[in-house]
């Protein structure tokens, strides 16, 4: 299964990083990270609970879905940019909501048990998807400087 996703997603990168130049793929790669990193140890340290975050970050990402397949149709760079910019926002909260689930799901399993590996999955998954959702939002935003 991994194999298989991680396939479909090397392809997908491929095209996506042909349509960008290196120096806009590296500037956004920077970027990204330093965000990710940041907004993880916030989710990490902070003693808020970010749980009604989290509700409110997934009706903005159905939010979202829905504009940019409307978006497929009318063909707006316009409405393109706010998706974008929205996009970030949204990935950027779920980044710390995420670390903070994940963190809260790991203090409640038992030490080296099976479920702690299970969460320790899913959740590495999680953060890399927000990863690289937030990466191509922002490359979206910042990858102006096409090949």
């Amino acid at each position: 299964m991994f194999i298989a996703y991680s396939v479909i997603n090397g392809a997908t990168l491929s095209v996506i990083f042909a349509a960008f130049s290196t120096t806009a793929i590296v500037k956004t790669f920077v970027v990204t990270a330093g965000t990710f990193g940041t907004m993880s140890l916030v989710g990490y340290f902070t003693k808020k609970d970010l749980t009604s975050m989290g509700k409110l970050l997934f009706m903005a990402l159905i939010g979202i879905i829905i504009a940019t397949i409307v978006n497929m149709f009318i063909a707006s760079s316009g409405l393109d940019l706010i998706i974008s910019y929205l996009g970030v926002l949204i990935f950027v909260g779920l980044t710390a909501y995420d670390t903070q689930k994940i963190k809260h799901m790991l203090s409640m399993a038992p030490d080296a048990s099976e479920q702690m590996q299970k969460y320790a999955l899913l959740g590495s998954l999680t953060l890399y998807l927000d990863f690289i959702n937030l990466f191509l939002y922002l490359l979206r935003i910042f990858g102006s400087n096409r090949n």
